[in-house]
């Protein structure tokens, strides 16, 4: 079982090291001529502000008049010559959020159309770049982001609402900007990679309309104030002339390198999905019952097989325990594997980070079940309070990587030996 679990790490660890963002920035630097007239700023947001801020500081050194990079607490790796290097809040906003943003709007504003802007976007971007609109305070940004990630809004909905309370997104950055010419080049964190869903999309064109955010926020009973009620009201900005933009890495890239990983380790991979986006605890016990049908019947794969998933699981939160959505995946499957031998399932956040935790995920295997039962803990109960990180803890099956520096959502894997 070691050299399974040896594996899994592996070919996780492998993902997760083609995704990140430099070269992905570089070749598109590279790429491209660009005539500099005027003045030229790079502005990053997201988990992975600080990496591809670096690539973007290598290779053009000599021509960033001004940088800017926010990023979540603990995800800067340093300083960056010519770059203010700012940090604050996620999966929430903090009042360092809105100091950051305005810093970044002052940066941008009176530029001329001899001016360029290279906007660098990764996931986290809708949480740690804001600017409430109107009259709308931190605290009712608290409230409403609150509410949506607690009722189990997907992403795509959450960013919805978010881009019509917000000054910055849904496009509205990329008019502050105007007229100077916008580079946007963005790590996808959205299922399907929908272009102005990515970081609540403030340099793209916004198909969301304001009907769409009423009816999620009917659909999921939200309690909206009265500005709220009156910013949603407001129409985004539904073209840009202003904006090129480029999605330079996907769960999609995440999941064909972790299958040509798995392969190099002898394992016959298959990548069923890159949008699974139902709730986690079913997600584990679907890649239970694959291991399963492979043990039973060699489908979809004989072994020695890896099956991979990609995409972003919910949870609906119940209990007052702490955990994430790829460890709740991960102790469900647990339960549903208990006895079995050469299987290993796996979860982890492609950014290293999985809730309010400093695990990215869990890895689990037909042993986990036994230890935990040893210790006292029922899987069901630990579930039930939303404590899967203590559980896993206690079996030592935390996947612990740190923050990687990118964020391309979740990979899910089952190793069959």
């Amino acid at each position: 079982m070691n050299e399974i679990l040896s594996d899994a790490k592996k070919i996780l660890h492998t993902a997760i090291q083609a995704s990140l963002p430099d070269e992905a920035v570089k070749k598109f630097i590279g790429g491209k001529t660009f005539a500099f007239e005027g003045r030229v700023i790079v502005i990053a947001i997201g988990k992975a502000a600080w990496n591809m801020a670096k690539a973007a500081a290598e290779n053009i050194p000599h021509r960033i008049d001004a940088g800017i990079v926010l990023t979540k607490y603990d995800h800067a790796k340093g300083e960056i010559p010519g770059f203010t290097i700012l940090e604050a809040g996620h999966p929430l906003p903090d009042e360092n959020t809105i100091l950051g943003t305005q810093k970044i709007m002052d940066a941008v504003s009176g530029l001329t159309e001899k001016d360029t802007v290279f906007f660098l976007v990764s996931g986290g971007g809708s949480a740690l770049f804001e600017c409430p609109a109107g009259k709308l305070t931190l605290a009712d940004f608290l409230d409403i982001t609150d509410q949506l990630l607690k009722c189990g809004a997907d992403i795509v909905e959450i960013n919805t609402i978010r881009k019509h309370l917000s000054a910055v997104k849904g496009g509205k950055f990329a008019k502050l900007c105007a007229p100077a010419q916008v580079y946007c080049i963005a790590l996808s964190d959205i299922l399907g990679d929908r272009p102005d869903s990515i970081a609540s999309g403030p340099a793209c064109a916004d198909a969301s309309t304001v009907a769409e955010a009423f009816a999620i926020s009917e659909k999921y009973n939200l309690k909206l104030t009265e500005e709220m009620r009156k910013q949603l009201a407001m129409e985004t900005p539904k073209t840009l002339a202003n904006v090129t933009m480029e999605i330079t890495g996907s769960v999609t890239q995440l999941c064909a390198d972790a299958a040509r990983a798995a392969e190099q380790l002898g394992y016959t991979p298959l990548v069923l999905t890159n949008m699974l986006d139902c709730e986690a605890r079913e997600a584990g016990r679907f890649l239970a019952s694959i291991a399963k049908t492979i043990r039973k019947d060699g489908l979809p794969l004989r072994p020695p097989c890896a099956i991979l998933c990609g995409g972003e699981t919910v949870v609906h939160i119940t209990g007052k325990g702490k955990g994430g959505r790829n460890q709740e995946l991960a102790l469900a499957a647990a339960e549903r594997i208990a006895g079995m031998e050469g299987i290993v399932i796996a979860a982890a956040g492609s950014d290293g980070t999985d809730g309010p935790t400093d695990a990215a995920g869990g890895i689990v295997d037909g042993k986990t079940c036994g230890i935990l039962a040893k210790k006292g803990i029922s899987i069901p109960a630990v579930l039930a309070e939303n404590d899967s990180n203590a559980a896993l803890a206690a079996a030592d099956a935390l996947l612990i990587t740190g923050a990687t520096g990118t964020n391309v959502n979740d990979i899910y894997l089952l190793l069959c030996q």
